[in-house]
């Protein structure tokens, strides 16, 4: 297996990694407008719009602003600064920023009822499509881990055997999905449990993680990432104090 791995069309050698990325984003907005049709929406259509709107701005931003982070020393001696900006991001970033303008948002628009359930089939498929993209990238993409022992290592190019991080998430999304859906089924869960117990237990892993990547920079041992995801946790902390509330019968 040579790495990158890309796609061969008509002649032309396209990026698998910027494939996916589009084609994650087409199908996660076409599957979550899939779902809201066939849900019981409360929210309006132009509010909607609005929360949409919101979403992409913080998704935008964060992603960016943390990406950067990652490794500020890159960012300083990078000639073209803005070019270097839109070129690093980081996934975790983009759904912490788009939390806090979602809830900015909603709380000038007085909406106090979740808007997160229906995303959150939409962003574990899409999240899992641009894993593999990333996973397609190799060494370049910059998510694939230290080297290992283990047998799940995986040369990508430069004679090491490494973590191939993106697999695992990939597995660790696909087995979240499969747990909140079977919860989702049996409708035990609160309004607004699905979305929280995505992002807590993606914030969780990422947290975890983070620890098998040669990180550049670190403040306290800890990675710009993991910062970001104890923020995102401690967003969180009354739903982790008290769990129960997740489910319908104590909400």
């Amino acid at each position: 297996m040579h790495f990158p791995i890309n796609l061969h069309l008509f002649g032309k050698e396209i990026s698998t990694h910027y494939a996916l990325e589009i084609i994650s984003i087409f199908i996660g907005v076409r599957y979550y407008v899939f779902l809201r049709k066939r849900s019981h929406d409360t929210i309006s259509d132009v509010n909607r719009l609005k929360i949409f709107v919101a979403v992409c701005l913080g998704a935008l931003l964060g992603s960016r602003l943390v990406g950067v982070f990652e490794d500020p020393e890159q960012f300083f001696a990078a000639p073209d600064k803005f070019r270097y900006i839109f070129s690093n991001k980081t996934i975790v970033g983009g759904l912490l920023f788009a939390l806090f303008f979602v809830e900015l948002f909603k709380l000038k628009l007085k909406i106090k009822t979740s808007s997160g359930d229906v995303m959150t089939y939409p962003l574990l498929l899409a999240l899992i499509l641009g894993r593999i993209g990333c996973f397609c990238e190799g060494l370049d993409d910059g998510t694939i881990g230290r080297a290992t022992t283990l047998f799940t290592g995986i040369n990508f190019g430069d004679g090491i055997l490494r973590h191939p991080l993106p697999l695992y998430e990939i597995t660790f999304l696909s087995c979240l999905w499969l747990v909140i859906y079977n919860l989702d089924k049996k409708k035990v869960l609160a309004n607004g449990s699905k979305f929280k117990l995505f992002l807590i237990n993606y914030f969780f892993y990422r947290f975890c993680i983070e620890f098998l990547k040669d990180n550049e920079f670190t403040i306290f041992y800890l990675s710009t990432i993991q910062i970001a995801c104890l923020i995102g946790l401690i967003y969180y902390i009354k739903t982790l104090v008290q769990p129960k509330t997740l489910f319908l019968r104590y909400a």
